[in-house]
């Protein structure tokens, strides 16, 4: 297709690259559904910065940017091409909407990048620029991040926020909550906004949302939902890719808006 979809994805802890699951295997049955766009630009909480800052490398590393997690985690590589020409029409298309970024030459993909994009495009065939979060990104700028970059889907770009629905780290780590029944409270709220194109109700989520704040201690994980939305032509409609609840307290949804598919992902696909 010609004019992409934009993303929401929730990425999951690190082993979400090995451990694939349901939400691996629809992510791979949408990669095959979507085709190869011209390239993906993704936002991820874990590249944090000042200001806007856009990677402009050819050749972007894989940043294993975790610890603890077994050693075949931090072997996987996913060689990807980046696009220098499209980080600078980034920049361009960011400061005609009076946001200033700065081209990282250095700069490789977060583990918020290149494991969802393992399931997504595990070709790793896909040119892929990654744009980072300001540190005081709320849900305004995010929004006005996404419709700055949405111009992009009309040649060929698949706009990316990378977050999670649900990111409780402390309940994560001790491994207290086992299917804690407000991560499905909240993501069934989050989700009705989403399918409604509620785009008001969706920037106040963190005050309204049932359990907001046992989902979201911390905003970082949720804003790159923001930047979906706000990177969408049409915020409807909206295909859920509901990839359910990990470690208890992860929830595993994503969202395509702009269009709506029905994905075939098969049993054997996710065991």
């Amino acid at each position: 297709m010609s004019t992409m979809p934009s993303l929401f994805i929730s990425h999951g802890a690190p082993t979400f690259a090995m451990e694939p699951g349901l939400a691996g295997a629809q992510l791979r049955a949408l990669g095959l559904a979507l085709g190869k766009p011209k390239a993906v630009v993704v936002v991820s909480p874990h590249w944090m910065t000042p200001g806007v800052q856009i990677t402009a490398t050819e050749k972007p590393q894989t940043v294993h940017d975790f610890g603890g997690f077994p050693r075949a985690l931090y072997d996987l590589q996913y060689p990807a091409p980046g696009s220098p020409e499209l980080a600078v029409q980034i920049q361009q298309r960011l400061a005609q909407t009076g946001i200033t970024a700065q081209l990282d030459l250095r700069r490789g993909l977060d583990h918020g990048a290149w494991v969802p994009l393992m399931h997504l495009f595990p070709e790793a065939d896909v040119p892929v620029v990654q744009v980072s979060m300001p540190f005081d990104t709320d849900e305004a700028k995010a929004f006005a991040l996404g419709q700055a970059l949405a111009p992009l889907a009309q040649d060929g770009v698949l706009i990316v926020g990378s977050g999670s629905l649900t990111h409780n780290l402390y309940e994560f780590r001790t491994g207290e909550v086992q299917e804690a029944s407000y991560a499905k409270e909240f993501s069934a709220w989050v989700r009705q906004a989403v399918q409604s194109g509620d785009m008001t109700r969706l920037g106040q989520t963190i005050e309204l949302a049932p359990h907001a704040k046992r989902a979201h201690p911390t905003t970082e994980h949720f804003l790159p939902l923001l930047v979906a939305a706000g990177a969408a032509s049409a915020q409807r409609p909206v295909t859920v890719l509901n990839g359910g609840i990990r470690h208890g307290v992860l929830a595993m949804e994503s969202y395509v808006f702009g269009l709506q598919l029905e994905l075939e992902v098969l049993e054997n696909e996710h065991a």
